[in-house]
């Protein structure tokens, strides 16, 4: 299979995804609570779509605000700290739903089911629409967990953390999202101004 180029990473600005949770948490669905304790839990810690339906209320530990990640397609699975804003939306979503089954999907459907990829896909088109993210080729719930790992390493997370936190076996799959991001430049120039200094 062809390896992932730059054309084909797609991704939302950090403004474009501040934006998409505001719409999730000022939506009038009834659903709003769920959608947004998804999408951050997915943002969080790089959730494929079919990886959402694997979490159990057993993988969240409340006391010490981490999640177990059950990774798929080959990647390692590991457990991530939740942020105090992601911690809150899932207590939020997990008290309101008054969710107690340790062994059951902790995100279920209107028919109580583990939440499908089609769902989230239909939910990510939803909400991109009006968060007025134009380009609708982000608007796929895959983008979030391209979303997580340019911001990643927009943040001065070196590879091989990068690589433990999205589960990646191969660093090779990591590297795409190293290159070129504004960031990244920006410390590249900033090398090469201290090394012309010395010459």
């Amino acid at each position: 299979m062809a390896r992932k180029n730059q054309e084909t990473i797609k991704y939302l600005t950090q403004n474009e995804m501040r934006n998409l949770f505001t719409v999730i948490e000022n939506s009038n669905s009834i659903h709003s609570v769920r959608d947004l304790a998804i999408f951050r839990v997915a943002y969080r810690c790089g959730f494929r779509a079919s990886e959402i339906a694997l979490i159990k209320l057993e993988n969240y530990n409340r006391e010490k605000r981490e999640l177990f990640c059950q990774r798929l397609k080959g990647s390692k699975s590991n457990t991530i700290r939740l942020d105090e804003k992601t911690n809150a939306a899932l207590l939020k979503y997990i008290e309101k739903y008054q969710v107690t089954n340790n062994y059951e999907a902790l995100f279920k459907s209107q028919e109580k089911n583990p939440i499908s990829r089609q769902t989230l896909d239909f939910l990510m088109k939803k909400y991109c629409r009006q968060a007025y993210i134009e380009d609708k080729t982000k608007h796929h719930f895959h983008t979030i967990k391209h979303t997580t790992a340019v911001h990643l390493a927009e943040s001065d997370m070196d590879i091989k953390e990068l690589q433990w936190w999205l589960g990646h076996k191969s660093v090779s799959n990591t590297e795409i999202y190293f290159q070129f991001t504004t960031r990244q430049q920006e410390k590249m120039y900033q090398k090469l101004e201290i090394k012309s200094e010395m010459v």
